[in-house]
């Protein structure tokens, strides 16, 4: 639990920073999608053919589950309130209790705080939507993806953001970190048969 303040400052905290950075430059530099599209008319090649920097508006979850639905916005907005609580709980719980459960928890914080940020802030205070309830306008509330990889023999993968990637990242420690601890789990075990 003392290594929270820590974790926040060095891993968290750079990470939703980064993630907010880029996507604003996104948003002020490229035209938004036209009515009724999700992604803009405008991109920026980096590397031609593999890789772009584009702008789509995401009201659903990793790879545009939900897009463009009523329903997505407010259910994607309820789920990562609850994921933040949750990781709450199980960091008081002591269930991080490595280096790489913490890790991964401070990479979820970031990436869950990362999209969330967007859903409250891109389209909930448009002006056209200030008359209407907070429900309606968090309806509106979308994520800013703008990372576009051409992947061989797929096509173009679903854009992502920072915050994906290190909710992406997180994925991948919690899954080391549970094949850590059960080699570990079956070492003792060997250990005490010898013993």
């Amino acid at each position: 639990m003392t290594n929270l303040p820590r974790l926040l400052l060095t891993v968290t905290l750079p990470l939703y920073v980064l993630d907010q950075v880029t996507k604003w430059i996104i948003v002020l530099n490229f035209e938004p999608p036209l009515a009724g599209q999700t992604a803009s008319q405008e991109w920026y090649p980096v590397i031609d053919g593999f890789f772009n920097i584009v702008r789509v508006h995401n009201q659903g979850a990793a790879f545009g589950l939900g897009n463009g639905t009523v329903w997505a916005p407010v259910v994607f907005f309820a789920i990562a309130v609850l994921a933040l609580g949750f990781l709450g709980f199980f960091w008081r719980r002591g269930a991080f209790s490595n280096l790489l459960l913490r890790l991964a928890a401070g990479l979820l914080t970031a990436g869950i705080f990362g999209n969330l940020t967007d859903r409250i802030l891109q389209g909930f205070f448009l002006p056209a939507y200030q008359s209407e309830s907070f429900l309606t306008r968090l309806s509106h509330g979308y994520v800013v993806d703008f990372l576009d990889f051409v992947l061989p023999a797929y096509g173009h993968w679903p854009s992502f953001n920072v915050a994906d990637s290190c909710i992406c990242a997180a994925a991948f420690f919690l899954i080391l970190s549970t094949f850590r601890s059960e080699k570990e789990s079956k070492r003792r075990k060997e250990d005490e048969a010898e013993a």
